[in-house]
């Protein structure tokens, strides 16, 4: 069996027929695990090998299903995990393989390529025109009673944000239920991977999604520090936590100051908007960029701290700490914006935990996992990291648990500057990498972000399997809307503020 290298902590790797890809799911879930992610490569014999990896305790264990050429059907996972319900049918569009007992509909294909044909399994692809191939008559589930009606919404959304469909069943205003229908934008960006250098393939793993650059790029990292077997100097360590955090930041406060306009409050929106501006500006003069897309890099960071770098940003974490409590304390004591917030958008703990909930959201519902607490996600372990989390998973929770992570965040940073070690900030990178499948995984402000690399004989990747937490997130959205009314989904969408890109890619 060949190795799975793996950053941070340890992987448990299993190489299971049919029967034993059921058993193995099935002792995980009755132990609490949460399925990560499931993608498949190229076997050597013409056939495909299945990959189902899973968060289990503080380490990973990783399902192998070798299916021969021909064969596309395996043993479903959605009964005992309801993430995979999509999963596996973005995997049945993209790679051929069928789930037994899956929903038919397509989840990624909409008119891109035709229904016959698997952009990650066929080797060539047929690439129609606009418009020549009929777009699928999609069979949204209907919701018959007395009064009830639907209220389409999207794919076209009103402002600069990516396409998705939204189907509310409605009494008066209430809603009974919803069905999203995403993929609308899918991009290649799996099949782009193939065949680039090691060394090269950060760059797109960094632009997966904007607001999660830093995270994408670190989970990339890893897995590929993990095939060159490089060793991560300690600075280039805590600048690329340091970039961490601040991502975390910026986003924070650019959704926090959201949520409350969406609750009928446009102070907050200036104030908070106001802050995530001075930070973006702080990243623009310290690293270069204001979003670093390439700050992060395989043996470590592009970047380095000079001159009174150190100073300006200790001096804006003292003035975000001041000026966030300032505007806690504002919003806490604003009646109207609570009693907007308070009980909307519910996603209990039981159900959080049924539906494997990641990140953020996950935390605001009463499940305390984050990355960063992991053994071996350096340079975390010496930093003591805090998990906030809420037992009430409304939007009030959701936004409890941001300011939280906020005042961490700036705490973290803090901690980062002042045990920050001298030396290098980037390691030689080999000028050669063997084959092999590596993973990594880095706790980004939305969730962990993951990263499946396999690389051929000439060191270059044949298969690059990036993973958004938003893919088991959005399903929870669904769920967090019913019984409020249609004017609270902006609100409740907001306070999860999920990635199209990511989930599409």
């Amino acid at each position: 069996m060949a190795e799975v290298r793996c950053l941070p902590g340890a992987v448990a790797h299993h190489v299971v027929d049919a029967l034993q890809w059921e058993a193995l799911a099935q002792r995980l879930q009755q132990r609490g695990a949460r399925l990560f992610t499931l993608w498949a490569a190229a076997s050597g014999d013409g056939g495909q090998s299945l990959y189902a990896l899973w968060l289990d305790g503080d380490a990973l264990t990783l399902a192998q299903h070798d299916l021969p050429a021909g064969v596309t059907h395996y043993p479903g996972l959605h009964s005992l995990f309801p993430a995979a319900e999509r999963l596996q049918r973005a995997l049945r569009d993209l790679s051929g393989l069928q789930a037994l007992g899956i929903d038919a509909r397509p989840w990624l294909r909409h008119t891109a390529w035709p229904a016959q044909q698997h952009p990650l399994r066929d080797a060539r692809l047929t690439v129609p025109a606009c418009g020549q191939i009929a777009a699928d008559a999609y069979a949204f589930v209907p919701v018959d009673g007395e009064g009830v009606h639907e209220v389409p919404v999207g794919p076209v959304h009103a402002g600069v944000i990516e396409p998705g469909q939204f189907r509310f069943s409605v009494v008066g205003e209430k809603i009974l239920r919803l069905e999203e229908r995403l993929g609308f934008t899918h991009k290649g960006v799996e099949k782009r991977f193939e065949g680039l250098p090691l060394i090269e393939g950060v760059r797109l793993a960094a632009r997966l999604s904007g607001d999660s650059a830093v995270a994408n790029a670190w989970a990339y990292c890893m897995a590929a520090e993990a095939l060159a077997a490089v060793d991560v100097p300690p600075r280039a360590l805590h600048l690329r936590a340091l970039l961490l955090e601040r991502e975390r930041l910026a986003n924070h406060l650019g959704d926090i100051g959201a949520i409350a306009n969406d609750g009928g409050f446009g102070f907050a929106l200036a104030q908070f908007s106001r802050l995530k501006e001075d930070l973006l500006r702080l990243n623009a003069t310290v690293f270069g960029a204001r979003y670093p897309f390439d700050a992060v890099q395989p043996g470590g960071v592009a970047v380095d701290l000079h001159g009174d770098a150190s100073a300006m940003l200790r001096n804006q974490h003292a003035l975000l700490r001041t000026e966030v409590q300032r505007l806690k304390t504002i919003l806490d004591e604003h009646e109207g914006l609570q009693d907007r917030l308070r009980t909307t958008g519910r996603v209990r703990p039981e159900l959080a935990a049924r539906l494997g909930l990641l990140g953020l959201a996950a935390r605001a519902s009463g499940q305390a996992l984050d990355l960063r607490t992991w053994p071996g996600f350096a340079p975390y372990g010496q930093l003591a990291v805090e998990v906030a989390t809420h037992d009430d998973g409304d939007v009030a929770a959701r936004v409890a648990v941001r300011f939280a992570e906020v005042f961490t965040a700036l705490q973290l940073a803090d901690r980062l500057l002042d045990t920050l070690p001298a030396g290098a900030v980037r390691a030689a990178w080999p000028e050669r990498v063997g084959p092999g499948l590596a993973l990594g995984l880095a706790e980004g402000w939305r969730g962990p972000h993951g990263i499946a690399l396999h690389t051929g004989a000439d060191g270059r990747i044949t298969r690059c399997h990036p993973h958004d937490p938003s893919w088991q997130n959005w399903p929870a959205l669904e769920w967090a809307v019913i019984g409020d009314i249609v004017a609270d989904f902006p609100l409740i969408n907001k306070s999860f503020n999920l990635s199209y890109s990511g989930h599409d890619l």
